[in-house]
């Protein structure tokens, strides 16, 4: 082989060793639609925000879906931490950035969630946590009201008449509904059981029955993750929304110094020139800006139930 042949399939196969390793990115597996998957192909607003960051950096994207599905023995914040100090991955998307959730964990180890490639569950060892950080907020949490299309507006909840709610027990929407202005809405609110979806009776009262309630309250993440999965319903959010006083963001491990700046950096440029709003309008994401400052101490009742 000639010299000059042997010096350009070596540079090539340089060239390939070279190539940069995949940033990582964990996200939960069915949190439409932020992330979720579709014919086994990982998408929503989370996503847009990873791959900008992945071509920021110079580097191809690497997903890792996970399950969110409750543990007795485990919180979301120690999985999150498990994944990050595992190595399973750089980054962790849709984390709710509430105050004290990032320094030292409150137990030292944790095993990881489940994810593709996962050892059995009791199999998987207890992984040593270690601190995490933030990235900046790319969306605000709201808490809104859904009526069926057509319906008179809702602009806030005086305007709701006689007009019933459904909730759910325990859920922040029944909260809200049950508190707002000292109880003023409780002969009107419908309370469903954990079971239930108020959702689905609101698109769809039983046949022959007169609808409970008129209206839900819900988390608009809920519902725009139930219109994805209800294509053709006709609901829609109503004027009336409440900010919840939480943002959601990345996280990383607080000593990274690569992955977390460029994250910030897609952030906010996307934030100033509106792509953020078209990203998210693009996956069926109600846009909710976040609230400053990014870091809360997550929602206060007495300010969800004030007019």
């Amino acid at each position: 082989m000639r010299p000059l042949a042997v010096a350009l399939l070596a540079l090539a196969g340089g060239a390939v060793l070279a190539q940069p390793a995949p940033l990582t990115v964990c996200v939960a597996a069915d949190n439409p639609p932020l992330s979720h998957l579709v014919g086994n192909q990982p998408r929503g607003l989370d996503l847009r925000i990873a791959q900008a960051a992945a071509d920021a950096l110079g580097r191809p994207l690497k997903v890792v879906p996970f399950e969110t599905t409750y543990e007795k023995e485990s919180t979301l914040t120690h999985e999150v931490a498990a994944l990050l100090a595992a190595g399973v991955c750089e980054a962790v998307s849709g984390f709710p950035l509430v105050t004290g959730e990032f320094d030292l964990p409150t137990r030292a180890t944790s095993r990881t969630p489940d994810y593709p490639g996962a050892k059995r569950r009791r199999e998987r060892p207890y992984i040593p946590l270690q601190a995490m950080a933030p990235s900046s907020a790319y969306l605000g949490a709201v808490l809104g009201a859904v009526l069926p299309a057509g319906a008179p507006p809702l602009s806030s909840l005086n305007d709701l008449g006689e007009r019933k709610l459904g909730v759910v027990a325990g859920t922040l929407g029944g909260a809200v509904a049950m508190g707002w202005k000292f109880g003023a809405l409780r002969s009107r609110v419908v309370t469903l059981n954990q079971r239930e979806s108020p959702l689905d009776e609101l698109a769809a009262p039983a046949a022959g029955t007169v609808p409970r309630f008129d209206a839900v309250l819900t988390p608009l993440a809920l519902f725009d993750g139930w219109r994805l999965q209800h294509p053709g319903a006709t609901l829609v959010a109503a004027g009336w929304r409440r900010p919840l006083g939480m943002n959601l963001g990345f996280v990383t491990l607080a000593s990274d110094a690569t992955v977390r700046p460029a994250l910030d950096a897609v952030i906010k440029r996307s934030r100033a020139d509106g792509t953020l709003a078209r990203w998210a309008a693009e996956e069926g994401v109600t846009w909710s800006p976040p609230e400053s400052p990014d870091v809360t101490r997550g929602p206060s009742l007495l300010q969800l139930v004030s007019d």
